[in-house]
């Protein structure tokens, strides 16, 4: 009895002190996020005008804006997550309802994990040696959004691949029982329970992707068109995030601290933005399901 007095008192105290180690670094996560956020955004953003970010960049003089850059920022987006989906459903669908669990399953599911860590840059150089070194077509932005849509297949089909696992077999079952086919049940079934969650692994692939530099720095280059709106699949692909690394290290135009600062500003609030955005139709799915 004593024993069991002294164990349960141990355990109690591992609780607390591991309580404790949590609820710091969380604390201290926070803080980091509202500095850079202080640091990166609040003290930035004031100084930006609709003039700077639908102006067209200067090359030699001051007072340039980012307008073509942020607009490859979403065309590239858009285009990787269009072209990424589709594949990465069809995928996750395959993996979590379909494939038998065996050697050639955990082979396709390690080598799915596998991709999913390949270095950005590695991608890059592969998108590189495809698109400007095979195919022959230059530093574009089909190239950009095709490599980029290859860095987030692994991730996002992973994800759907658990969202779907996560959904209880009894509603599976249910549907079965009921006389709908296997097809029937997944796309009536599964798919509107898991949405929610496949909605947040979007949410996080599309902000990667938004934010991604090494993938375009090789594949679109650093350039942007002359143009703010070019729907052009074969104009230079460099993003914002690619801007933000030129001007600061590259450009030789006067006020390029600035324009850094104010390209960053925006960058992390268009990143913002698009979580949220995305993040919505998840939340709405969820609070259905739960009623």
């Amino acid at each position: 009895m004593q024993n069991l007095k002294k164990q349960l008192n141990r355990n109690i105290l591992y609780d607390k002190l591991i309580t404790t180690v949590l609820y710091t670094v969380s604390f201290m996560s926070l803080l980091f996020v509202i500095w850079l956020l202080y640091t990166v955004v609040f003290k930035h953003i004031t100084d930006v005008r609709p003039e700077f970010i639908t102006g067209i960049p200067e090359e030699l003089s001051e007072g340039g804006g980012i307008g073509p850059f942020l607009f490859n920022s979403f065309y590239v987006t858009i285009l990787s997550i269009i072209i990424a989906l589709p594949v990465s459903l069809g995928a996750g669908i395959y993996m979590a309802e379909y494939a038998k669990d065996g050697k050639f399953t955990n082979f396709i599911s390690t080598g799915i994990e596998a991709l999913a860590s390949v270095p950005s840059i590695v991608l890059g150089l592969f998108g590189l040696s495809l698109f400007v070194g095979y195919f022959g077509i230059g530093l574009t932005i089909l190239g950009s959004a095709v490599t980029l849509a290859l860095l987030g297949m692994p991730v996002l089909t992973k994800v759907i691949e658990d969202a779907l696992r996560s959904v209880p077999k009894e509603l599976r079952t249910s549907a079965l029982a009921l006389g709908a086919t296997k097809f029937e049940a997944i796309s009536k079934i599964v798919l509107p329970v898991a949405l929610s969650r496949i909605f947040t692994g979007i949410s996080l692939v599309t902000g990667r992707a938004f934010g991604e530099s090494a993938v375009i720095l090789l594949v679109g280059g650093t350039s942007a068109s002359d143009k703010l709106f070019n729907f052009d699949l074969f104009a230079p692909g460099a993003t914002l995030a690619v801007h933000l690394w030129y001007v600061q290290s590259e450009a030789i135009v006067p006020d390029a601290h600035e324009i850094a600062m104010k390209s960053s500003a925006v960058l992390v609030c268009s990143v913002l933005l698009i979580n949220i955005v995305l993040r919505i139709p998840g939340v709405v799915l969820n609070y259905k399901n739960r009623k």
